[in-house]
């Protein structure tokens, strides 16, 4: 990865250096006898090139060793700290400080997701959590894909996503879901079977070009498989028959409000279970509609009406904004 590499180079150039002044330190204490704060102080004169003169007369031996400092390790530390300052100036090190930061960030993650792909498909589920406020992290060999996202600290992993060691360094053990969207199928369907094995639980859901690949993402462990052909195809269709119902979904997306359709799920201990959508008080206090219930695995209840009981385990469909869904969130 091109921040390793960056990191591999620091500490190399950082080694050469303190390499370089060991041995000159060492070479005065065992050479000429002398204590170490005056070896220290010889070396580091004598490789800043300042000349004071020496600290104490130098032996033959002395004076050869010194010919050789100069000659070998002025120019090996010469070239670590240029090169080192170099990297400042260009904002490498910089880079390197954040990738440090950004680790130690992806770390405390919980309950994220993972975008592996930062495409044209990955770039409009980037644009949709980023809407919605929740937290993800990237994972892509192109920096160039990242790179695109101008002006925004988001967080992300240089590799690749069907590597273990890329997926472990995003957090997948503790990660919600993860959504495979690289170009093709074959690809994918490695990141599924990288990621099943590393996480039981995790959902995945998988881009599909193709119909016949539907059914091996499901048997290598996805949760959803998503068609980009036949979803164009479909949206295509509503917008020549149904053109006001498509550009009502268009514009909730596009609202900056950030109107959206989502799920809440009913906890036993929920305060409003076993109450009425009426009673629950859930439109009087957060301003979010109820358009639908499901209970288990059953068939949706649309548009249930107010005399409708809630029970533990339901899963309620809502619509309304990131706001009003998070208002509804802690009423439940």
């Amino acid at each position: 990865m091109y921040s390793m590499d960056i990191k591999r180079q620091f500490y190399t150039l950082i080694l050469i250096i303190f390499s370089v002044f060991l041995f000159g330190t060492l070479g005065y204490e065992l050479i000429e006898k002398w204590g170490f704060l005056d070896a220290v102080y010889m070396t580091t004169i004598t490789l800043a090139t300042i000349g004071y003169g020496e600290t104490h007369p130098l032996s033959d031996t002395g004076r050869v060793f010194t010919i050789i400092l100069i000659i070998g390790g002025l120019s090996v530390f010469s070239y670590g700290l240029l090169t080192i300052t170099t990297m400042i100036a260009e904002g490498e090190l910089q880079r390197l400080l954040r990738r440090g930061r950004m680790d130690k960030e992806i770390a405390r993650l919980k309950e994220h997701y993972i975008v592996c792909g930062s495409g044209e498909l990955g770039e409009h589920i980037i644009g949709e959590l980023l809407q919605t406020k929740r937290p993800f992290v990237i994972v892509d060999k192109e920096i160039n894909n990242i790179s695109k996202f101008n002006n925004r600290e988001l967080l992300y992993i240089l590799g690749d996503a069907a590597d273990d060691k890329a997926l472990l360094e995003a957090g997948i053990k503790t990660a919600k879901g993860i959504f495979c969207c690289l170009p093709f199928d074959k690809d994918n369907l490695f990141v599924v079977l990288t990621a099943r094995e590393l996480n039981e639980e995790i959902r995945i859901v998988t881009k599909c070009v193709e119909d016949l690949s539907e059914q091996k993402f499901i048997r290598a462990g996805a949760d959803k498989t998503v068609s980009t052909n036949r979803i164009g195809g479909l949206r295509m269709a509503s917008e020549m028959v149904r053109p006001t119902a498509a550009s009502f979904l268009d514009g909730m997306l596009r609202d900056k409000k950030g109107v959206r359709f989502e799920e809440i799920v009913i906890k036993e201990a929920s305060k409003i279970a076993g109450k009425t959508i009426l009673a629950s008080g859930i439109y009087e206090e957060t301003g979010a509609s109820v358009v639908a219930i499901r209970s288990g695995t059953s068939e949706f209840l649309y548009n249930p009406r107010g005399s409708t009981v809630i029970n533990k385990n339901d899963t309620l469909v809502v619509l309304g904004t990131v706001e009003q869904i998070k208002t509804m969130a802690d009423l439940v």
